[in-house]
C-alpha cells in the first residue's frame, strides 16, 4: 500500500513536532526524527532503548545536502556518493560543527545515506520543502535495541508498538539488510559495516579493495557491538556435514529445534521446523531477518542455522549471523 498525500502530510507534521515517523528504505525500516532536533532525536532512544554513545545515521534527500552536514568531503566520497547513490551506502565524514551531539555520539562524524526507497525520498523531499532545503532525517533500524531489525510495516508495529507516532507502510525491504558503511574521514577509506555493497563493488570506484575494520573499539557506527540483529530464541550456526547429526542429538534430548538453510531437508533429522532460504547472498539476505523472527515465535528451544559459504559475496550475511548468535538469548 503506498502513502498517500494525508499520510506524507501527517509524517511531515509529527516529524516537525518532534515526533518519531518509521519509513520505509531498501535495507530496513527506518525509526526517524528530525535529525537537527536533539530532543526529538532522543526520543529514539528512549523508544529503542538504545545507548546514548551510539551513533545515528541521517538520511538525506539528496546529494547537495551533505555539505550542509559534513565539514571535509573528499573526492573518493563523492565518488561513492555519486555511483552508489540513493541506495545501500552510509559515508562516514568529519561533521559540521553545529550537528548535535545527540545524532553522532559525541563524535567528530557523521554518518550520512540517501536511501535508495521511493516512499522514504518523497518523505524527506517533502520534509526538507518545510523544514529546510538541507533538512535529513535521522533513521536507525525501527527496532527495540539489539533484536532483528524489521523489514515490513508488521516488523515495526510488532518492536515499538505505541511508541512510534506513525508508520508509513512502503512494502517488504528489497535489500533485507543494512547500508554497507565506509569511514571517509580517514586518509584511506575503511569498511566498518559490510552490507548489501560489497567491497568488490567499492574497488570499481576506489581502484582496489578496501580495508575492512568492523570490531571497533568504540560504537562508531550502527551495528558494531559484538551481539546485534539477535533474536530471544538462542541460536547456533552448525555446518552441514554436522547438521544431520546435530539436530537428531537435539531431538533425543527433547529439544524442539527450528532450522534456517539453503537446503532442503532431510527426513531422517526432520525438525520441528525448517525454513529453506536462497541459495544466492542477495536472495539470502532478502529474506534472513524475516526467517529470524519468525522462527523466533515458533515456540521452539533453539534455532539452527546451517553455516553459509565463506565467499567474499557472503561477507555481510557473515558478520549478520555473528552477531546475531552471540545476542541471542540475552534480550526478551
Amino acid at each position: 500500500m503506498t502513502p498517500t498525500d494525508p499520510d506524507y502530510q501527517r509524517a511531515v507534521d509529527l516529524l516537525l513536532a518532534g515526533e518519531l515517523v518509521a519509513l520505509p528504505t531498501e535495507t530496513v525500516y527506518g525509526l526517524g526524527a528530525d535529525a537537527a532536533n536533539p530532543a526529538a532525536v532522543a526520543k529514539i532512544f528512549a523508544a529503542k532503548g538504545r545507548p546514548a554513545d551510539h551513533p545515528l545515521i541521517v538520511h538525506l534527500a539528496g546529494h547537495d545536502a551533505v555539505d550542509h552536514w559534513a565539514a571535509q568531503v573528499p573526492a573518493v566520497a563523492w565518488e561513492l556518493m555519486e555511483t552508489f547513490w540513493p541506495g545501500p551506502l552510509t559515508v562516514i565524514l568529519k561533521k559540521q560543527d553545529w550537528v548535535p551531539d545527540a545524532v553522532t555520539g559525541g563524535q567528530e562524524t557523521v554518518g550520512l545515506r540517501v536511501p535508495g526507497h521511493p516512499v522514504a525520498l518523497e518523505l524527506l523531499r517533502r520534509f526538507s520543502a518545510v523544514r529546510g532545503e538541507h533538512a535529513g532525517i535521522a533513521a536507525p533500524s525501527a527496532n527495540r535495541f539489539g533484536r532483528i531489525s524489521p523489514t515490513c510495516a508488521a516488523h515495526v508495529a510488532e518492536e515499538l508498538g505505541e511508541r512510534v507516532s506513525l508508520i508509513l507502510e512502503g512494502g517488504p525491504c528489497a535489500v533485507g539488510i543494512e547500508s554497507t558503511i565506509v569511514d571517509c574521514s580517514r586518509d584511506e577509506p575503511v569498511v566498518l559495516r559490510p552490507g548489501h555493497i560489497s567491497p568488490l563493488h567499492l574497488a570499481a570506484v576506489l581502484g582496489g579493495l578496501p580495508a575492512i575494520e568492523t570490531a571497533c573499539g568504540a560504537p562508531r557506527v550502527s551495528g558494531s557491538l559484538a551481539a546485534h540483529y539477535a533474536p530471544v530464541t538462542p541460536m547456533r550456526l552448525v555446518t552441514g556435514e554436522r547438521l544431520l547429526d546435530f539436530l537428531n542429538a537435539q531431538r533425543h534430548r527433547g529439544g524442539r529445534c527450528a532450522v534456517i538453510s539453503p537446503n532442503q531437508p532431510s527426513q531422517a533429522g526432520m525438525p520441528h521446523v525448517w525454513r529453506m532460504l536462497p541459495a544466492d547472498p542477495v536472495g539470502y539476505a532478502h529474506d534472513l531477518y524475516a526467517a529470524l523472527r519468525d522462527m523466533d515465535h515458533a515456540g521452539v528451544d533453539l534455532i539452527v542455522v546451517e553455516a553459509i559459504p565463506e565467499a567474499a559475496e557472503w561477507a555481510a550475511i557473515h558478520d549478520r549471523l555473528r552477531r546475531a548468535v552471540a545476542g541471542a538469548g540475552q534480550t526478551g
